[in-house]
């Protein structure tokens, strides 16, 4: 990478921090950014000006917004009692794009992870409670990970709300459409079949 001028080594560095880019791809990028027209690099980078500016969490949900409220918490049409709880905006966005999923959410920002010293006063553990007492909600869905620290969060939360008056559900893990059951995992098939429905 010596070949390459200083700034270029430097855009190609900081490129390769990106998620999913490796020092090639980082170069790719950066060479397209050195070739295309130079309003196509100017208005990305004004983009990404921007977007550092005006784009915040929701106070609310804790999902990304540009506005006083995120899209999603502003729509009167997903005030349906439910509220889905997840560890992350990409999570949300997964459960979004599913188009399953017609409530609200609240993006705990985390999980729980004792060994890495995130405790419930690190997430977004508190806000959650105040909104089960002061909002409309008649089910929580819990969609933490099928990690350790996802379980945790889960069973922990679990504690919290089994004695309001409310609903609350986890969602359920299986196989994948497609998948074979020889090559999934113990764990996953006996969420699966512990998870099992009613087939008639």
């Amino acid at each position: 990478m010596n070949a390459y001028p200083p700034i270029l080594r430097d855009l190609i560095r900081r490129l390769s921090k990106l998620p999913g880019l490796g020092e090639k791809s980082a170069t790719r990028v950066a060479m397209h950014l050195l070739q295309c027209p130079r309003e196509d690099a100017e208005s990305l980078a004004e983009v990404i000006r921007q977007m550092r500016d005006r784009v915040r969490t929701c106070p609310r949900c804790f999902h990304f917004t540009d506005g006083e409220l995120c899209s999603i918490c502003a729509d009167p049409a997903r005030d349906t009692g439910e509220l889905c709880v997840v560890e992350s905006t990409a999570d949300l966005l997964a459960l979004e794009q599913s188009g399953a999923f017609r409530g609200r959410y609240h993006v705990l920002q985390g999980a729980l992870a004792p060994l890495d010293a995130v405790g419930p006063d690190d997430i977004r553990i508190r806000e959650l409670m105040r909104r089960v007492d002061e909002e409309q909600v008649k089910e929580v869905i819990i969609a933490t990970n099928p990690s350790n620290e996802g379980e945790a969060t889960a069973h922990y939360l679990l504690q919290l709300l089994k004695d309001r008056p409310l609903k609350i559900s986890r969602i359920a893990y299986g196989i994948p459409m497609g998948g074979d059951l020889k090559y999934t995992d113990r764990i996953t098939l006996e969420r699966a079949l512990k998870g099992r429905q009613n087939f008639a």
